[in-house]
This record gives structure tokens, sequence and C-alpha cells, in this order.
């Protein structure tokens, strides 16, 4: 898939801003650039709690390796009716290197915006969003079964459950996209 680095994919409450190797860094730094860089305001509860540094070097790794993917994984910023935005939390896809017709998404909204049907908005649009690369097949998910909220998005978003997951305690849901996944 080739996107432009800065396109944004609009939602009707949404913008999904697409994150570089250079907002990255800048996250994992600590600089206090990200929302400079990126247009929008940062919420003083960022990032998220569950929210794992490693996967920072995780995202830097892939856009090394695959460039071709910046615009997969974008934050999230919430667009409020005079048009500032802010920061709430973040969503995307990972190209799979262990099964390349495959990729995998994650989402995560900070507690004041739970419960408002954003992740569900959010990941919805990056779905379509995958489907126009015709490479891949299906689209995964994991969740820990205690969180009744991340299997309802998968749910709505027309992921269905497929087993345990890849790590301890996870479970894995899938949306296959066309044959081969």
């Amino acid at each position: 898939m080739s996107l432009p680095q800065h396109e944004e994919i609009l939602t009707p409450r949404l913008a999904l801003i697409a994150i570089t190797p250079e907002t990255l860094r800048s996250e994992q730094a600590g600089d206090n650039q990200l929302g400079e860089l990126i247009g929008c305001k940062i919420p003083s509860n960022w990032p998220p709690v569950d929210w794992e540094p490693h996967v920072l070097a995780t995202l830097l790794e892939q856009y090394e390796h695959y460039p071709e993917q910046i615009g997969w994984h974008r934050y999230t910023a919430f667009l409020n009716p005079d048009g500032s935005r802010t920061l709430i939390g973040s969503l995307g896809a990972l190209y799979r290197e262990n099964s390349p017709a495959e990729c995998e998404i994650g989402y995560s909204i900070l507690p004041p915006f739970e419960g408002r049907g954003l992740a569900t908005e959010g990941t919805r649009a990056l779905i379509e969003l995958i489907r126009r690369d015709r490479r891949i097949a299906s689209v995964i998910a994991h969740t820990f079964p205690r969180l009744q909220a991340s299997i309802r998005i998968m749910e709505k978003c027309g992921l269905q459950f497929e087993g345990p997951g890849e790590e301890a305690g996870t479970i894995r849901y899938r949306l296959r996209l066309r044959d081969g996944g």
C-alpha cells in the first residue's frame, strides 16, 4: 500500500493522521514536539496506560524494512466543533512478516473518550483503507477475554472469533477480506 505520508483519513468525528518515523522518534524522546509535528493538542494523560513503549521501536523497524507502510499506523485526533484537534488515542495496522497476506490491527482510546463509538468508527475506516491493498487477504486482532469493549469493537467491524491468541491469555479475531485469508 502506498499512501502519501500525511494523508488523513476523515470520518464524521475523527481525523486519522499518519505517523512517520520522525513522529515516532519524537514520541520516544519525549521532546514535547509531537503535538506540533502532527498538528494537534496532546493531553496530559498521553500515552494510554496500556501503551507498550516497545511498540514505537517495532514500528520504526517496520518502517525501515517496509517504508510503504507509512500511513497504515495512525494517531487518532478528535475533531472538535471549532476545528481544533486533541489526540484521543491511537489505532493502526501492522504488516505481519510471518504471514504476508494478513495484517494486525490495534486500537486504544483514552478513558475520557471511551464508550462513544470512536474506536469502532476509526477501526472501520482503517479496515476500508486496508481493503484497497490487494495483497492483504485478512485482518486479525488480539485482545484479552476480559476486555469486552474491545471484543465488541472487533465484532462491530466484522471480525470473528478464531481462537487463542499468540500471547498467553489472549484471543484472536479475524476478518477475511478475500480468498486466501
